[in-house]
C-alpha cells in the first residue's frame, strides 16, 4: 500500500492511457535535449586542455584553473534560468519552454566552436567564452528540470523508473558522444592540429544535433498530466496561480531541502567523476590525453547501457534503498578506488568503472524521484529552482574546487574526500525522504489547492 494519500476527488478525472508509441516519442525528445546539454559538458571536459591553450594560455599552470572556473561560472547562472523557465513552464506548458531551451543550448555550444583565440583577439576571447557559457547555463536552468518533468509526466506511474532512466541514458550518451568525437578528431588530425583548430569540430556538431532535438520536441503535445490540470482549472474557472515562490517556500520547504541534499551528493559525484576526471587523470595520475579519452568513453558507454536496467530495477525494489546503497558505497570506497587509479592504466579503468557502478543507482532514478516531490502546478518551478541552486553551489564548482585543492596542497585524493563529504549530506537527506515509487504524480487542480485543500508533495513527511 502506498504511504501517500491518493489525490482528491477533484484530481481524479478520468485520463485515457497514453499509448506506448507516444511515450517512446516523449522519451526520445526528452533524452535528446539532455544529450545536447551533456554533450556540451562532455566536450568541454575532455577538451579542457585545448581550451586552456586557446583561451587561457599561461606559464604558471593557472590556465587550467581558469578553464574550470569558466565551466563553474555557467552554473552560477543556472538558478536564474530555473527561476525564469520553471514558472513559465508551469504556466504555459513544458513543451514550449523545452523547445526554446534546446535551441539556446545548441546555439551557444556551436558558437564556442566559432570563437577566435586569445592569441587573435586578446582578452575578448575568454570574455566571449564566458558569455556563451553563461547563456548555456541560463538555458540549462530550464532544460533539465523541464525534461525530467516532461518525462515523468508522460511515464506510467508503475514504470516511471524505467522510462525516466532514459533521460540519464541521454546524459551519458551526450558525455560519451562528446568523448568519442574529441577522441576521433584527435586521432585523425593529430595533437598539434587539435590544439590549433581541431578542438572546434565537436562544438560545431552541437548545431545540427540541436535542430534534431527541436524537431523531435515540436512533434509532441504537452504532457497528459499538464493537460489534465489545465482542463480541470478551465472547468473550475480557475487560473494558474502566480505566487509560485511564495507557495513553494510556504508549503514545500522541507521537500526542497531534502531534494537539495540529494542533489548535492548526486552532482558532486557526477561532476567529479565525469567532468573533472579527464583533468585529474592527466595532471594528477599522469596518463596521456588520448588514453584518458579512451578510459572516459569506455566507462561512460558502459554506464549508459546499464542505466535503463537500474531504472527498471528501482520500480521493483523501490528507489530509497537504491539511493542509500549508492551513497554508502561511494562513501566507503571513494578513497580506496581513487588510490587504485594511481596504480596504472588497467587499474584506473577498473576504478573508474566501479565508481560508475556505485553512482548509477542515483543517476538512473533522478527523473522518477524528484518530480514526485511537487504537485503539478509548481512541479517545474520547484524542481528547477532546487536542482539548479544546489548544482550551482556544489556540482558545477566541483572540478574547480578539486583542482584548486590539489594544486595548493599536493594531496591528490581530494576528489575522493570531497565526494565522501557530499555523500554524507546526501545520506542524511535520503534517510529523511519518503519513497515515491509507484506514487501518482497527478494532483488536484489549482482551484482546490487555493481553497485550502493542499496536496502535500510525496517527498514531504
Amino acid at each position: 500500500m502506498s504511504e501517500y494519500p491518493a489525490p482528491s476527488a477533484a484530481g481524479q478525472a478520468t485520463r485515457a492511457p497514453v499509448d506506448v508509441k507516444t511515450i517512446r516519442k516523449a522519451v526520445a525528445a526528452s533524452a535528446m535535449g539532455n544529450a545536447i546539454e551533456w554533450f556540451d559538458y562532455g566536450v568541454y571536459a575532455v577538451a579542457a586542455t585545448y581550451i586552456t591553450l586557446n583561451f587561457f594560455p599561461s606559464d604558471n599552470g593557472t590556465g587550467t584553473v581558469w578553464t574550470l572556473a569558466t565551466f563553474a561560472l555557467s552554473f552560477l547562472v543556472r538558478p536564474l534560468g530555473g527561476m525564469f523557465w520553471g514558472p513559465l513552464g508551469d504556466r504555459i506548458g513544458r513543451k514550449g519552454v523545452l523547445a526554446i531551451t534546446i535551441l539556446m543550448m545548441a546555439a551557444s555550444t556551436f558558437l564556442i566552436g566559432c570563437l577566435p583565440s586569445a592569441e587573435q583577439i586578446g582578452l575578448w576571447a575568454p570574455a566571449l567564452l564566458i558569455l556563451l557559457r553563461m547563456v548555456q547555463g541560463f538555458s540549462t536552468g530550464g532544460e533539465y528540470g523541464g525534461a525530467a518533468t516532461f518525462m515523468a509526466e508522460y511515464a506510467p506511474d508503475k514504470k516511471r523508473g524505467f522510462y525516466g532512466s532514459f533521460l540519464e541514458f541521454g546524459t551519458l550518451g551526450g558525455f560519451a558522444l562528446g568523448s568519442l568525437i574529441v577522441l576521433a578528431t584527435s586521432v585523425i588530425v593529430g595533437t598539434a592540429v587539435m590544439g590549433d583548430w581541431g578542438w572546434r569540430i565537436p562544438f560545431l556538431i552541437a548545431g545540427p544535433l540541436g535542430l534534431i532535438g527541436f524537431y523531435l520536441r515540436s512533434k509532441l503535445e504537452d504532457t497528459p498530466v499538464f493537460q489534465e490540470q489545465e482542463k480541470q482549472n478551465a472547468a473550475a474557472g480557475a487560473e494558474a496561480k502566480r505566487g509560485v515562490w511564495r507557495e513553494l517556500f510556504s508549503h514545500y520547504k522541507r521537500a526542497m531541502l531534502i531534494m537539495a541534499g540529494l542533489v548535492i551528493a548526486l552532482n558532486v559525484v557526477n561532476y567529479t567523476l565525469l567532468t573533472y576526471m579527464p583533468t585529474y587523470l592527466e595532471h594528477s595520475v599522469g596518463i596521456d590525453p588520448t588514453t584518458v579519452l579512451v578510459i572516459m568513453f569506455v566507462g561512460q558507454f558502459g554506464m549508459m547501457l546499464l542505466v535503463p536496467f537500474f531504472g527498471g530495477l528501482s520500480d521493483r525494489v523501490r528507489r530509497k534503498p537504491m539511493w542509500i546503497f549508492s551513497l554508502v558505497g561511494l562513501f566507503v570506497f571513494a578513497i580506496p578506488l581513487y588510490m587504485l587509479m594511481g596504480q596504472g592504466l588497467g587499474w584506473a579503468i577498473v576504478a573508474f568503472i566501479l565508481l560508475g557502478l556505485l553512482y548509477i543507482p542515483q543517476l538512473a532514478t533522478i527523473s522518477a524521484t524528484f518530480p514526485a516531490f511537487f504537485p503539478t502546478h509548481v512541479r517545474y518551478a520547484g524542481f528547477a529552482l532546487t536542482y539548479n541552486v544546489a548544482t550551482a553551489l556544489f556540482g558545477g564548482t566541483a572540478p574547480m574546487v578539486n583542482e584548486a585543492l590539489i594544486e595548493s596542497t599536493g594531496f591528490i585524493l581530494w576528489p575522493a574526500v570531497y565526494m565522501m563529504a557530499a555523500c554524507a549530506v546526501g545520506l542524511i537527506a535520503a534517510l529523511a525522504m519518503k519513497d515515491t515509487t509507484g506514487v501518482s504524480i497527478r494532483t488536484a487542480p489549482v482551484s482546490v489547492v487555493a481553497a485550502g485543500e493542499r496536496i502535500p508533495a510525496p517527498g514531504e513527511a
